[in-house]
């Protein structure tokens, strides 16, 4: 028996005795010991242990910041991020535990030590209030965040299937611009954007960081599996990540164990696309009349094709099924998930399959001192490729043309490829596995301070197939080995190391000062390598690329043969100070230290700090009668944040291979040379911003929102410039020239309009303005007067749409401006007169503006953001409608530009003949071809019904139907708006440049999906 005396009285020496073994079995004497034991209390006399715990919120997600009060002492604490605390107590003492939000909960301490705590939300709480987030390194409540941050949970995420993990936030995140080049390609991926354009050549998307991973691949990720995604708008929050963090921070995190009984869960899902607009060209009947009115100089071949149609996959079905089982114990739990998915698009030979599985691990030990959490994810899927395009050139294609000859054989030109026919005389796939792993440890080591270390591998592989067969129109019409076949093979490898341990540190002083300190080290090392090889000229199609040596372009050196390895290191210290006086004043500092290999020589290292600070209004005794307001807080900050250059020798001299060359010596040698001048001060882009914002909850926590307003500028953009031969070798230059900026406003709203027993209805809605501005792209040594992007393509030589000088808006189109047609049809454009002339006679300079024709003539840059969500609940029925837009913005309709012109041979756009019908003249760009791009589109609505069972073996069951891409109400008359890149510089982003319609694109498609979700 341990005794510890604080008083040595007679009263706890005849305690001490009472409280002894010979005592304890006795009733009269327990009732006289308990007596005691609280006069004892009252007298504070009972001996002090150190109580610990965790509290959790009811999804079981830890809950920093909660309040942790001894009532008996009135000494208190805070729980670190974690939700982790430890405060000091006796028997039969109380510890009160309160959030904001949550029912606050009186807990009695026993002979345990340890106390972990459910919260419940309170009654009339919106949940928006009591949201726990991911800030990088760690997790903070909403009410203490200080920074500009974007939540979304699985209540916020779209309740049916997604094609793509990030579809689940389309338009819940103000200023999160999300767009789909591909449209429901399935092998098409989803273009991010975050507040604008932050550089001319970097990465345009955001940090993805997954369960702490950073730069974590959302292609391992299933829509079952995460739990929350939340976004770091401002440089004063995504400084923690340095240059890694120039265009923000996704953190998503995926959903863990639970201590409890083994639960399964299963969810499935079947989709089915229908095919929405199509371009308007001319039928084979219709060609016909137009070539027997004169209308068009072309010949009826005598066949009715569409072209079009026959690469549709009308059958198409996608499905999707996902198991997950999850259970243990306190000390113990663990989660794992295996999903399958079969996605089929519009197109023939045009799908994805693909396995995932899934595990989570989480050991407690050490007295509970000890955490450590571990996720295993791998990926295997394979792609076909074959299918997809073609669009275009089947679209243009006379219709009274066939795809076969009389005598059934597949028919080929030299004018155009037969894309029916390479579906199946060619095959085109990538194999590829891409695997995951991380280990977390925590470690308490005193009360306040946390130890921790993190470490993760990534692992990505692919191989890419392709085969001609020696039959198709490819190997048919090859001059060196004609019906020959052709194979392609290509390897690539790419591995992602981290390591990051950190300490934590979290303490209350004088009940009113919180502190929370993070002190960390990163080091990431990534290397890819690369193979491939091609071969023509087989003798037979039984091994297509299996077999690739046995070509014959092999032995005469017409095979083609390249490989290729490169890396980068980055390193960091980083830290993170965070203070709260009385939960009414709070600040954060971060300092991020970063170095990389990728930088040079003089410049390896850069520092990255950032400040912001928060008032909570409500917290104030004059906000106390003012009854409509729950809650009001008012942030800033400012933050410095960067971006390395894409390529990881940008600083270095680099040499390339020049040719073999016959000496002398009669031997044949490789030369080599080099192939980029060095640049010892390239640097990182550097960004900073500076953000402020409101976040409230008014009218009895049925409004929540924030409104937020930001400034962002990125100096020393990364750049090619042309330099003089000499000094240098070459004749261009990676270094740091030019300013880009940004600004805009935030707004993000929920309304619970109303909610009873059976009937609910809330409202969520974002919306946002944003302004990009290319401030310089000169200096003293390096003068460029202008850039040009975006490449118009097709017939004529049309240049490029976009011009973008010092000072004017991101996204400017740049041309000619309309004035109309002379009576033969020919081109009249506005020269910077006013006066109306023919196109010979203007101006085309961009050198000089002042004696030049050309001008701004549209932004494609939508000016205007906005979503609107009404989700319903109506006993077991729920319903969801999803609204979404972009505003103010342009359009180059290409496909009207080449196929809305008579002098095109083939086939035409049936505006050709109405709208266009004036032109007799070559191909122009112009304002012209310039449309609004402004489009409202019912993107989602989903019905379901939730059953109620009462028996142990299903807990709850689900069915819902969905359409998704419903309608599009728009003026624009060419392919869905929605898919056309909106984000960018004009860049190209797989194979979609900003503000132009391609004349081929992915067919634009309606979707109906049917699922179920059941829980054993």
């Amino acid at each position: 028996m341990k005794i510890n005396l604080l008083k040595i009285t007679g009263l706890s020496a005849a305690i001490v005795l009472l409280n002894s073994p010979a005592f304890s079995m006795n009733s009269e004497w327990k009732s006289t010991r308990g007596f005691l034991n609280e006069h004892m209390r009252s007298e504070g006399l009972l001996v002090q242990k150190n109580v610990t715990g965790t509290v959790v919120d009811d999804s079981g997600l830890p809950v920093p910041g909660a309040g942790i009060k001894n009532q008996s002492t009135g000494k208190s604490t805070l729980t670190d991020g974690n939700g982790k605390f430890s405060i000091e107590a006796s028997e039969g003492q109380v510890i009160r535990i309160s959030y904001i939000g949550y029912d606050t909960q009186d807990i009695t301490v026993g002979q345990s030590s340890v106390i972990n705590v459910k919260l419940a939300v309170a009654k009339n709480t919106n949940l928006k209030e009591v949201t726990v987030v991911a800030v990088g390194y760690g997790t903070q409540g909403i009410k203490e965040v200080t920074s500009a941050v974007g939540h979304a949970g699985i209540e916020d995420f779209r309740q049916s299937g997604s094609r793509n993990p990030l579809d689940l936030i389309q338009g819940k995140i103000a200023g999160l611009s999300l767009t789909r080049p591909g449209g429901s390609n399935p092998n098409g991926g989803v273009s991010v954007q975050l507040r604008g354009s932050v550089t001319v050549t970097g990465s345009r998307s955001p940090l993805f960081v997954i369960d702490g991973i950073p730069g974590g691949n959302p292609d391992l990720l299933q829509q079952d599996d995460i739990a929350s995604i939340d976004v770091l708008k401002d440089g004063s929050g995504a400084a923690i990540y340095g240059t890694s963090a120039n265009a923000g921070v996704i953190l998503i995190t995926t959903k863990k164990g639970k201590a409890g009984p083994g639960v399964f869960e299963y969810s499935s899902y079947l989709r089915k696309e229908y095919l929405q607009n199509r371009p308007d060209y001319l039928t084979a009947d219709e060609y016909r009349q137009k070539i027997a009115s004169g209308q068009i100089k072309q010949q009826d071949f005598g066949s009715s094709t569409d072209f079009y149609n026959d690469l549709i996959n009308h059958d198409n079905l996608s499905q999707n099924h996902n198991l997950s089982f999850s259970g243990g114990t306190e000390k113990t739990n663990y989660r794992a998930s295996l999903n399958y998915r079969n996605l089929e698009g519009i197109a023939k030979q045009n799908g994805r399959e693909e396995y995932t599985l899934r595990l989570n691990v989480n050991q407690r030990g050490l007295d509970d001192r000890l955490n450590i959490q571990m996720n295993l994810v791998t990926n295997i899927n394979k792609a076909n490729l074959l299918g997809g395009s073609g669009w275009e050139s089947e679209s243009a294609k006379n219709p009274t043309l066939s795809n076969f000859n009389p005598d059934g054989s597949y028919r080929f030109d030299l004018t155009s490829t037969n894309e029916y026919a390479r579906l199946f005389q060619e095959t085109s796939y990538r194999k590829q596995q891409t695997t995951s792993g991380d280990v977390k440890a925590d470690l308490d080591i005193v009360k306040g301070l946390k130890a921790s270390i993190f470490g993760s591998v990534v692992r990505n592989s692919y191989l890419d197939g392709q085969y001609r067969l020696k039959a198709s129109e490819n190997s048919v019409e090859n001059t060196d080995f004609p019906n020959g076949g052709y194979a392609y093979r290509a390897n690539f490898l790419s591995q992602a190391y981290a390591v990051e341990p950190t300490l934590n540190y979290n303490n209350t002083f004088a009940q009113k000062h919180n502190i929370t300190a993070l002190a960390g080290y990163s080091y990431r090392y990534y290397m890819e390598e690369r193979s491939d090889m091609s071969n023509r000229g087989f003798i037979n199609d039984l091994f297509h690329e299996d077999n690739i040596s046995q070509g014959a372009a092999l032995g005469v050196g017409k095979a083609t043969m390249s490989s290729n390895k490169n890396d980068n290191t980055l390193i960091a210290f980083f830290g993170r100070v965070n203070y709260a006086f009385d939960n009414k004043y709070l600040v954060q500092f971060i300092l991020r230290r970063e170095g990389s290999s990728k930088f040079g020589a003089n410049y390896k290292w850069g520092n990255f700090p950032a400040v912001s600070a928060g008032w909570n209004i409500t917290e104030e005794s004059f906000m106390k009668n003012i009854p409509f307001v729950n809650y009001l807080k008012l942030r800033a900050g400012y933050g410095v944040t960067g971006n390395a250059p894409t390529d990881n020798n940008l600083s270095r001299v680099t040499l390339g291979g020049g040719g073999r060359y016959l000496y002398p010596d009669g031997n044949y040698y490789e030369t080599y040379g080099p192939d980029r001048n060095p640049n010892p001060n390239l640097r990182w882009e550097r960004k900073q911003e500076a953000n402020i914002g409101l976040d409230f909850t008014l009218l009895n926590s049925r409004l929540t929102g924030s409104i937020d307003v930001f400034k962002r500028t990125t100096k020393d953009l990364l750049d090619s410039y042309t330099t003089p031969q000499p000094p240098y070798v070459r004749d261009n230059l990676q270094t740091n020239v030019g300013q880009i900026s940004s600004k805009g406003i935030e707004l993000g709203l929920s309304y619970l309009v109303i909610k009873n027993n059976d009937f609910s209805w809330n409202m969520d809605a974002t919306a946002s303005t944003l302004s990009n501005r290319l401030d310089s792209y000169s200096n003293d040594v390096f003068k460029v007067k202008f850039i040009t992007r975006g490449g118009i393509g097709g017939a004529g030589d049309l240049g490029d749409a976009f011009t973008l000088f010092e000072g004017g808006k991101v996204g400017e189109f740049f041309g000619k401006r309309f004035a109309g047609f002379t009576p033969e049809g020919k081109w009249l454009f506005y020269n910077r007169n006013g006066e109306k002339v023919l196109n010979g006679q203007i101006n085309t300079s961009r050198n000089d503006l002042n004696q030049s024709d050309l001008a701004v003539i549209g932004n494609a840059v939508p000016k205007y953001y906005a979503s609107w969500t009404n989700s319903f609940t109506y006993k077991n029925f729920d319903l969801r409608i999803f609204l979404r837009g972009k505003f103010d913005f342009d359009v180059l309709n290409t496909t009207a530009l080449t196929y809305a012109n008579r002098t095109w041979s083939g086939n035409l756009l049936s505006s050709t003949f109405d709208k266009y019908k004036d032109i007799n003249d070559t191909y122009m760009f112009s304002d012209y071809y310039l449309e609004s791009g402004s489009f409202v589109k019912l993107d989602e609505v989903t019905l379901g019904y939730n059953f109620k069972f009462k028996n142990k073996y299903i807990r709850k069951l689900r069915l819902y139907a969905t359409g998704q891409n419903l309608g599009t109400i728009t003026g624009y008359t060419g392919n869905d708006p929605d898919f056309i890149q909106d984000n960018g510089i004009g860049n190209e982003i797989e194979g979609k440049s900003l503000g132009i319609d391609t004349r081929g694109p992915y067919p634009s498609t309606r979707s109906f999906v049917i699922g179920l979700n059941v829980g054993f």
